[in-house]
Parts: C-alpha cells; structure tokens; sequence
C-alpha cells in the first residue's frame, strides 16, 4: 500500500510521458490512499487543460472514466481537526502550498505519523523533498 498525490494520478488517467512509470509502480502493488480531495483535484486539473486547449473532450471523458474507476477503489484519508494542525505544522516548516500540505498530512495521518519505509508517490517537486524530509521514501 502506498499514498498517491494527484500529480501521480493524472498520469495513471491520460497518456504522458510519465505515465508508463507510475503505472509500472500501481501494477507492483494496487492498494492505493489518497487524501479525501484528490478527485476533485484531479477533475480540475482536466478541466483547466481541456479549458487551455491541451486536452479534448473526448480525452477528458476517458480520463474522467479512468479517475471514476480508481477513485472507487482507492482508500481516503479523511478531513478534520488533525488533519488541519498537520497541514499548519507543515506550512511552517515546508515552501508548499495550502493543496500540497493537505496532501502531505494526510500522508503522515495514514503513515500514524511514523514515514520511515512507507512510499508516496508523487512528480510534483516540492511535496517530493517535504515528504522525503518528512521521512517517505518517494517514487518514482
């Protein structure tokens, strides 16, 4: 079981140059956690690409289709009052933004606040150096 960030998502949904990567990483072990705003993260990442130009809306719809399936079998990690102390912690201590902390946090609430040999899979750069500050070992 790993913890998945949005950024690692979209390329499971649509053909990018990452995609080959992260979905040799979910064939080697299919349990994935997300925090509980993930879809909707990845929905406005397709619409503000269909929005620019860059996605079609037939693509989107496939994407869209992908995102339904996984979403009903991946595990969330839920909002609330821990969530939010983690996400402020993080924000004084790491360059991210409010989004990127939701995601982290909600990482070391399923981690039980312990990283050490748990992965999170993520592209976004600075969430990567936070999280592997924070004690995941990153992938790709």
């Amino acid at each position: 079981m790993k913890f998945w960030d949005s950024s690692a998502i979209i390329p499971l949904c649509l053909k990018e140059p990452t995609s080959d990567t992260v979905k040799d990483i979910l064939s080697g072990d299919e349990d994935i956690v997300v925090w509980w705003a993930t879809r909707v993260e990845c929905a406005s990442a397709l619409a503000r690409r269909r929005r620019e130009g860059t996605l079609k809306n037939e693509d989107e719809l496939k994407a869209k289709a992908v995102l339904a399936m996984l979403s009903k079998t991946w595990s969330e990690i839920q909002p609330g009052e821990l969530m939010r102390q983690r996400t402020e912690r993080l924000l004084m201590v790491h360059p991210l933004r409010a989004a990127d902390a939701f995601q982290l946090a909600a990482a070391l609430i399923w981690a039980q606040e312990s990283p050490s040999g748990l992965h999170i899979i993520c592209l976004d750069q600075n969430l990567r150096e936070a999280a592997s500050k924070e004690g995941f070992s990153v992938l790709p």
